[in-house]
């Protein structure tokens, strides 16, 4: 059989409008957010083309990031540094930055990006167009079929939104990664003693185990997110029976965990100390390290299905 090629996306042959509506249906599809806001779509962004909350377990009102999206051959590092300090200046002031680019990115611009972000307490990170393409392919390969095939993607976000939760994925590896991406979250990878919200710790169990049975995401405040395809969905039979027993897995997570309340070695410090709007969780020996375990086995088994997956019970 001869070979065949992969060719590159040319993003700079895109409009920077299109390129910028592109990144955000990607963030749409692969991320677990509380908002994300349009800025770029109407001018005067202080730098912020795209602002996102994150959904974040460990953090009370999630985390927010800043994505700024440069359609170039390159990019400038004068021109990353400059919107990182109107980031900084805005009064949104994000705890992260993405820069997601179209074209190459040198190393010594990477270099001079973070060590302004290093000075300016700014979380930030670069990708490259080559980068940006690996992970279209990797988990929004049906986004990247769809702008590539040069279907214009809506200038409006609810409408944008309503495009990404009507897509289907287009391969197993695209439903894999998104799938996989359930876990990817503090309350799988936090170490138990550092659990910081138990409540929410029960939630996302609850969460996890819908968006494997059904595909349905939701905020941590039920505001429903895009749509991911099911484990149902897989056609590959090993990676279906694979997810089904992750799904077992996950359930006897849960289940632990209240047998854990139960014979209260997971008990509300207020039983103790009188107060009854203390957040802190009193946790013995026995349930910290069955919940490492449990959690430990459950993400080993994520890992056998998709190998590149990093999470791990772990700072």
């Amino acid at each position: 059989m001869p070979a065949k090629q992969t060719l590159p996306i040319h993003f700079e042959d895109y409009s920077a409008a299109a390129f910028e509506r592109l990144v955000l249906a990607f963030h749409l599809r692969t991320e677990r957010y509380r908002s994300i806001e349009w800025y770029g779509q109407v001018g005067s962004d202080l730098g912020r083309d795209i602002l996102v909350v994150l959904d974040d377990d460990s953090v009370e009102n999630g985390v927010s990031m800043c994505i700024q999206c440069a359609n170039h051959r390159s990019l400038p590092a004068r021109k990353a540094i400059r919107d990182m300090d109107k980031v900084q200046a805005s009064p949104t002031r994000p705890a992260r930055m993405r820069f997601v680019c179209g074209g190459s990115v040198s190393a010594t611009t990477r270099d001079k990006i973070r060590a302004h972000a290093t000075k300016t307490h700014l979380a930030c990170e670069v990708w490259s167009g080559a980068e940006f393409e690996e992970r279209l392919r990797r988990g929004a390969e049906s986004l990247l079929r769809r702008f590539a095939e040069g279907v214009d993607f809506p200038d409006v976000p609810s409408a944008l939104a309503g495009v990404v939760a009507g897509l289907d994925a287009s391969s197993d590896e695209e439903v894999v990664r998104l799938l996989a991406s359930l876990f990817d979250r503090p309350a799988f990878y936090t170490p138990f003693r550092n659990e910081s919200s138990i409540p929410a710790f029960r939630q996302a169990l609850d969460d996890t185990i819908r968006g494997l049975a059904t595909g349905i995401r939701q905020t941590r405040e039920g505001k429903d997110l895009p749509r991911i395809p099911s484990r149902h969905e897989l056609r590959n039979q090993s990676a279906r029976l694979a997810f089904a027993e992750i799904e077992r897995g996950v359930a006897g997570l849960r289940a632990r965990f209240e047998r854990l309340v139960h014979s209260g070695d997971i008990r509300p410090c207020r039983d103790h100390c009188g107060n009854s709007d203390c957040p802190v969780y009193m946790l013995s020996a026995q349930a910290i390290d069955h919940m490492d375990e449990i959690r430990s086995r459950i993400l080993d088994e994520v890992r056998r299905v998709y190998p590149t997956f990093g999470v791990r019970v772990a700072w």
